[in-house]
């Protein structure tokens, strides 16, 4: 199967879900300069997404992916933007290519432990390396835009694309989360580099 060209359906999102709506949370984050805050990666590593040497990071951050056999908060599907994390980490796994064809370095971040996100990772077979910033240390840096449910406290779905180590461009809302990795194509074609950093 060529991933390339087929878009990811082993993960169909529910019918009907409601829309997040921009509330102007992420509003203050475009030419922000990132500040040196190392992240535990699935892979083991501590990534550094200030100091990366891609022409272009895209950080796509989800609240939380689900694990088989185990439920999901309860009204999860009423909550706007909250569904849709695991099609969204197989948009970007299945265009993977054609994101570093455009330059493009890709993490996943979210509030989960590195222990938790690596089940994933190997779950979905990504060939990319997802953050963790359970201390949200990143997050309250960003000022990035959260909610809580069932006493956790979770971020919204949001891309980043990172140039020179400041945040040039964000997707907020994202939605619907399938769709995430084919907007960032889309911009990235539209807005190409002059020359690769």
């Amino acid at each position: 199967m060529n991933l390339e060209s087929q878009p990811s359906i082993e993960f169909p999102l529910p019918p009907n879900l409601p829309p997040p709506v921009d509330d102007g949370a992420a509003d203050h984050l475009v030419g922000m300069r990132l500040l040196r805050i190392p992240l535990v990666s699935t892979a083991g590593d501590r990534v550094d997404l200030s100091k990366r040497s891609a022409s272009r990071t895209v950080i796509y951050c989800y609240p939380m992916t689900g694990v088989p056999g185990k439920p999901l908060p309860e009204g999860w599907d009423m909550i706007p933007g909250a569904r849709g994390c695991t099609p969204q980490a197989c948009s970007f796994r299945d265009h993977h290519r054609e994101l570093a064809a455009r330059h493009a370095e890709v993490f996943g971040l979210s509030t989960q432990t590195t222990q938790y996100q690596r089940e994933m990772v190997r779950r979905l077979h990504l060939p990319f390396e997802v953050l963790s910033d359970a201390e949200f240390r990143f997050c309250d840096a960003l000022r990035l835009p959260t909610f809580e449910v069932d006493g956790m406290r979770l971020l919204k779905r949001l891309t980043l694309i990172i140039c020179g180590g400041r945040i040039e461009h964000v997707f907020y809302p994202v939605f619907p989360p399938n769709e995430s990795a084919d907007q960032v194509i889309r911009w990235l074609t539209v807005h190409p580099l002059r020359r690769p950093i």
